[in-house]
């Protein structure tokens, strides 16, 4: 016959070591450290230019082409792979793209192994958190001036700066650039006077409103969640997360 086992006395756990409890305090927080530490390393590293050095475009045999709806096309005549990228140039996604892959972009398209594609975004939101309101808009115009010269090696020098560190802004920032420091951008990237008298007159920025309308429609039916949106031969990549995506293409 069992019997319950009663007591009067409650039973009270062993207090743990509060030097044990330090230690084990101690082991989770240099994991912590070592974790986020790893991350920013991953991180910078991951983020850091492929083909460092090599510069913009600079075969003189790749010829630059306006196609419909403004979008601008760089390569090599029969280049056999097609790259299209949707781009807003307040995008500091876009920024990061242009840094990490830029460089190797223009030898691809030097080569004659890739033709490229530029489709000039504006996206509402990403324009009015610029200082002046409507960076992203007259940015894209300035694009059109540079890109209706004709000359590749010029438009992809504009294009590089344009998304850069030290050149695009930044969103809810104080300052962006006037139409007179984008003519001046253009110039120092090898433009003639009569782009830069197009960047500061505004020319073109009617037909470049309707041409980013146009390409943010194109984005969205591409299936890109948005910009940068990026395409290979009509598939789109995770060109932000897969590092490897420029080096194989063959």
């Amino acid at each position: 016959m069992s019997q319950n086992r009663t007591s009067g006395a409650k039973y009270t756990p062993r207090p743990t070591s509060n030097t044990f409890t330090y230690v084990l305090a101690g082991i989770a927080l240099v994991v912590v450290v070592v974790v986020v530490v790893v991350a920013i390393l991953w991180q910078r590293g991951g983020n850091e230019p492929r083909n460092d050095g090599y510069g913009s475009v600079k075969n003189p045999a790749v010829g630059l082409s306006v196609l419909n709806d403004g979008v601008v096309q760089l390569g090599v005549q029969g280049a056999p792979n097609t790259i299209d990228i949707f781009e807003d140039p307040m995008c500091p996604f876009c920024g990061e793209l242009e840094v990490k892959h830029g460089q190797e972009l223009a030898q691809k398209i030097d080569e004659g192994a890739v033709t490229v594609r530029y489709h000039m975004v504006v996206l509402p939101q990403l324009n009015q958190v610029s200082a002046s309101g409507n960076y992203s808009s007259r940015a894209v115009a300035a694009s059109h001036c540079v890109a209706e010269s004709g000359d590749a090696i010029v438009y992809s020098a504009f294009h590089a700066t344009l998304f850069s560190v030290e050149f695009q802004p930044e969103e809810n920032g104080d300052a962006d650039h006037t139409d007179s420091e984008l003519a001046d951008m253009a110039k120092r990237s090898g433009a003639d006077d009569s782009v830069t008298e197009c960047i500061t007159s505004g020319e073109q920025a009617d037909a470049a409103a309707a041409d980013a309308e146009t390409a943010r429609t194109a984005l969205a039916t591409a299936g890109a969640a948005g910009t940068p949106g990026v395409l290979v031969d009509g598939q789109i990549v995770d060109a932000l997360s897969d590092s490897s995506w420029v080096e194989s293409i063959s």
